[in-house]
């Protein structure tokens, strides 16, 4: 070890040399402190990454690089606008991912903290298997013969951890059976959504947020609109049987598909199985913007 760190010392010295840099000492204690903060440093983008703070980080980045321009050409009123509004931005962080934060503190203070941080990014492991496309298409099918409803939300990149912690946990490999019986009127799981992570189902009766788009048929219940929802916040995609007329819809991306066979929902769920790709925060605004645009055009009508 002392050897390393000795090698790492003299590197740093010929580096050092060579770009006519300050000559600065540089103990084993100082590159031990450089690692542990890196270490963190990673876990905590990380962490990050798996929650909505990802999107909001990302539009930091991209205001700090405006600032930075700002002040390469001297532009003093923006400085003064990002001065004066520092505090109040950190703040504000605070209070909108409070949620997030109390649970990355909850999960540092628990047993499993170093699991955890080796675990906390999503890989492709994570994807679902082609057994559970065919149990999901199987138990759709089957729930709409008999006109049983169901909302089940098929988790991607963007974890949906906030919706989870909304229902009632349950942690089980999705099976047909499984969905058919949680979904079975007057059962107390019932109500609600299911969300599916990779081959498990790991909650249901999950609250989603409702879309207020108006570009959405009248007929359309709540089921439908909180299909919509989730998918215009996350990259997710829901399955939803109607209890009305046992009809299979799929939405994604802020949009829905109605009335589709099996062949369909297996193409949705091949092309999500296989999607290795990040939805930006401007994929997001723009299904919000595209939304908008249909809501003004039905209101001039």
């Amino acid at each position: 070890m002392q050897n390393f760190l000795g090698r790492l010392s003299e590197f740093y010295d010929q580096a050092a040399a060579l770009l006519g840099m300050p000559d600065i000492s540089m103990s084993w204690v100082d590159i031990v402190e450089i690692l542990i903060i890196s270490f963190l440093f990673y876990h905590i983008l990380l962490w990050i990454k798996s929650t909505r703070a990802w999107n909001l980080f990302k539009g930091i980045m991209i205001i700090l690089l405006f600032v930075l321009i700002a002040a390469v050409f001297q532009m003093n009123t923006i400085l003064w606008l990002a001065e004066n509004t520092l505090n109040v931005g950190l703040i504000a962080l605070v209070i909108i991912f409070q949620p997030e934060l109390r649970k990355a503190l909850e999960n540092l203070g628990g047993k499993n903290i170093f699991g955890s941080l080796f675990n906390i990014g999503r890989t492709e492991e994570n994807k679902f298997s082609d057994r559970t496309i065919d149990e999901l298409i199987k138990a759709c099918y089957a729930m709409g013969k008999v006109k049983t409803g169901a909302l089940i939300v098929i988790e991607d990149e963007i974890l949906l951890n906030e919706y989870v912690r909304t229902g009632i946990d349950v942690d089980a490999i999705l099976s047909s059976q499984l969905l058919i019986n949680i979904f079975e009127k007057n059962t107390p799981l019932h109500d609600g959504a299911v969300i599916v992570r990779g081959n498990r189902v790991v909650s249901a009766t999950c609250y989603l947020p409702l879309s207020d788009s108006l570009s959405l048929s009248k007929d359309l219940g709540t089921r439908h609109r909180a299909a919509v929802g989730i998918s215009e916040v996350s990259d997710s995609m829901t399955i939803v049987v109607s209890e009305e007329t046992g009809k299979v819809s799929v939405a994604m991306r802020g949009q829905i598909y109605h009335g589709i066979d099996a062949d369909f929902l297996r193409n949705k769920l091949k092309y999500l199985q296989n999607r290795n790709h990040e939805v930006t925060k401007l994929e997001l605004l723009r299904r919000r913007f595209k939304n908008g645009k249909k809501d003004s055009k039905n209101l001039n009508e």
